[in-house]
């Protein structure tokens, strides 16, 4: 990568955001096999209904929370998250159209190694479901000269 196509990372840097255009109900009933999750709000439609909440079933935590790890590593490479450290907000409902995203906040050397500490939110309809902090290595093209 040449000096002036670069991206140089600095605090107020967006993150490139990375979007699940449709939350797949398959998943989550997948998703709930591989957890041994029992909780049936998951993949069963009545069970949402008996709680009020509508007949969508609702996305598992660790799956919100995986797609802002896959837009961190969109980012920076599958290796880069040091910390990950969030909040849950509103469900995620089945065939909602969510969009990870970050800013960072700051970057410091640790170690040797350049990190960047970004806000990071998975949101949808504009806003965060999902809320957190990320520590992030650079890649090593991106602490050259730094």
């Amino acid at each position: 990568m040449t000096e002036t196509t670069r991206s140089i990372v600095e605090a107020g840097t967006a993150v490139p955001p990375w979007v699940m255009a449709d939350v797949d109900p398959q998943r989550m009933k997948t998703m709930a096999a591989i957890l041994r999750d029992p909780y049936p709000v998951h993949w069963d439609r009545a069970s949402v209904a008996t709680l009020g909440l509508g007949e969508r079933v609702i996305n598992q935590g660790p799956l919100n929370l995986s797609y802002l790890a896959n837009m961190l590593m969109a980012w920076q490479g599958p290796t880069c998250i040091r910390r990950l450290q969030v909040s849950f907000g509103s469900p995620v409902l089945d065939h909602d159209h969510v969009t990870a995203t970050g800013t960072v906040t700051a970057v410091e050397i640790v170690d040797g190694e350049r990190r960047a500490i970004c806000d990071v939110h998975l949101r949808r309809d504009g806003q965060p479901v999902v809320s957190g902090t990320a520590v992030v290595a650079l890649r090593s093209d991106e602490s050259e000269d730094r």
